[in-house]
């Protein structure tokens, strides 16, 4: 009888458990921000923004030392090829909002550009513009690569294709009379782009990342570098053709050792889909201007201070979704 007994109580404590987890689950919504490569700048970024729009259930109320997220709401940040790879993501579903360069999600959603021939993301919405990218082409100090120019016949790192340094790197050579078959491209990515850096097995390497980017940070720390100058009449010719880009420098000291550079820069900005929920992107975007939120964009990383909500709609070509427009406009940013 008593063994009758403990499996009664067993089946009862187990459909009781499964219940109380349904029902939690219930008060929980996910969502994740696709972002880049770990050693990149939209990973730490895409996970300080995760942090500031979460507040799980039983976290301590707003104001009194807890989350001034969304209620419920569990926000991650999700490693990616970058870029295109997220503005795809976004469009089939794999991925509730993600990073992108103004750049790409504009060719993406026009299908223009780059993206000439292929089917216009006419879903892809705006949420934020987040931080100026600047391109990176790094080299080592005694490379004698001084210039784009002198990329001709070197090993280059071009980044994955998926990436928005890809699509820069190429837009960059075409600027300067070259293309990828004018040099020895590989496709590798954060630490093992630097890593081949720094072992000799490429010449250089793009990124195109907010400053400072930890990979070159750390590569910097180890071997003599040089940041190689994006300008004079290519740069010209990319910031006249194309209205993202614009002539920019990373200043002095941003890399060890490393003088001013003048590079171009494109916007770092946060898309979503049209599909998903207008109250819960309002709050999302709500959630990422709150003064609580500062305070962890001030200290998460070097670029959180830049992002701003005086900067929140600077270079936006991409629609907003429905539930950030209501917000801007609610803040006076939007009339």
């Amino acid at each position: 009888m008593f063994k009758n007994l403990f499996k009664t109580f067993a089946v009862v404590l187990l459909l009781s458990g499964s219940f109380v987890g349904k029902a939690i689950s219930n008060d929980l919504t996910f969502f994740t921000i696709g972002t880049g490569g770990t050693a990149y700048t939209y990973y730490p970024v895409g996970g300080m923004i995760a942090n500031a729009i979460s507040k799980p259930p039983g976290s301590r109320e707003c104001g009194k030392g807890g989350s001034c997220g969304v209620d419920g709401l569990i926000a991650s940040a999700v490693s990616s090829r970058g870029s295109v790879d997220n503005v795809n993501a976004i469009i089939s579903g794999l991925r509730n909002s993600g990073f992108a360069q103004s750049d790409v999600a504009y060719w993406a959603y026009t299908g223009t550009g780059t993206m000439e021939g292929k089917e216009p993301a006419k879903d892809l919405r705006t949420i934020a513009a987040l931080f100026e990218e600047h391109i990176h082409l790094v080299t080592l100090k005694d490379s004698g690569i001084n210039s784009v120019k002198d990329l001709k016949g070197k090993r280059v790192s071009l980044d994955e294709p998926g990436s928005g340094t890809y699509v820069d790197a190429l837009l960059i050579l075409e600027a300067n009379g070259m293309s990828e078959k004018d040099v020895k491209a590989e496709a590798l990515k954060g630490n093992a782009a630097t890593d081949a850096l720094r072992n000799k097995k490429v010449d250089a390497i793009f990124v195109v990342a907010g400053f400072p980017t930890g990979a070159i940070v750390e590569l910097a720390s180890s071997v003599a570098i040089k940041l190689v100058p994006i300008d004079g009449a290519g740069a010209k010719k990319l910031t006249d053709k194309y209205g993202f880009f614009s002539q920019s420098d990373i200043p002095a000291g941003t890399y060890e050792n490393v003088s001013t550079t003048s590079t171009v820069a494109v916007g770092a900005q946060w898309f979503t889909s049209a599909k998903e929920d207008e109250t819960l992107i309002y709050n999302i975007t709500k959630a990422l201007w709150n003064k609580e939120s500062r305070k962890l964009m001030d200290v998460g990383h070097a670029k959180g201070k830049t992002i701003t909500p005086d900067t929140a709609l600077s270079g936006v070509g991409v629609p907003l979704h429905p539930g950030a427009e209501k917000f801007y406009k609610e803040a006076g940013l939007l009339k």
